[in-house]
């Protein structure tokens, strides 16, 4: 029996708080079991790389459900249902993500982000203007789940077309890149050989954007 859009809030709830709970894990085992990160640093050094991962997943789960379908893939009713929480969630987190970034992001706590004179590296600029716009583009995509933009048939088309969601995947991927991609490089310095948080998201933006490229109508 096909499932029904009664399953979509108990799913919803069970996909974002299996990624969060996920997410946390990793971040505290990364940083705190198998790295040197002092415990007083997880309110907000460590919990904003937990919200920030769960946050990437979970756009990329409602950017990558439909298209999985469109390649012959099944995908649970329930699943496609919930895309809409998964991505308001998704933007909410990231939303928190910026603010709590906002109040950390110095160099006594991101030391390699910066220049000796106190100015950001290239890049770190590079990683904070992507970062900004796709922010942006995440925004207007939000839009289009607003009621009094559903009638705007032209608007809903251009935010729904493979081509923003490309590009919007895109953008955030070069967010990750120039933020840290120099890690990704060094292997025997991960952490309890757990790759960095910037990686796990990135491989995870990887596959939903080549589901979208064959997927995406």
């Amino acid at each position: 029996m096909e499932e029904t859009k009664n399953n979509t809030q108990p799913t919803s709830l069970l996909i974002i708080s299996g990624t969060f709970l996920i997410s946390l894990i990793y971040v505290v085992a990364r940083y705190h079991i198998f790295g040197n990160v002092p415990l007083k640093s997880f309110p907000l050094y460590v919990l904003n790389k937990g919200i920030s991962l769960t946050a990437f997943i979970l756009l990329t789960y409602n950017f990558t459900f439909g298209p999985l379908k469109n390649l012959g893939i099944r995908v649970p009713q329930s699943w496609l249902n919930a895309r809409k929480a998964l991505g308001m969630t998704g933007f909410i987190l990231i939303v928190i993500h910026v603010f709590i970034s906002m109040l950390i992001f110095k160099p006594a706590v991101y030391p390699k982000f910066f220049e000796t004179d106190g100015t950001l590296t290239l890049l770190a600029g590079l990683s904070m203007l992507a970062g900004v716009l796709a922010f942006v583009f995440l925004w207007i995509f939000n839009m289009s789940f607003q009621t009094f933009l559903r009638d705007d048939k032209a608007f809903i088309s251009f935010i729904t077309s493979r081509k923003f969601l490309l590009w919007s995947l895109t953008i955030g991927a070069f967010h990750l890149l120039f933020m840290g991609y120099k890690g990704w490089l060094n292997p025997s310095g991960w952490n309890g050989g757990m790759p960095p948080v910037t990686l796990v998201a990135f491989v995870f933006f990887a596959i939903g954007y080549t589901i979208n490229i064959f997927g995406r109508k």
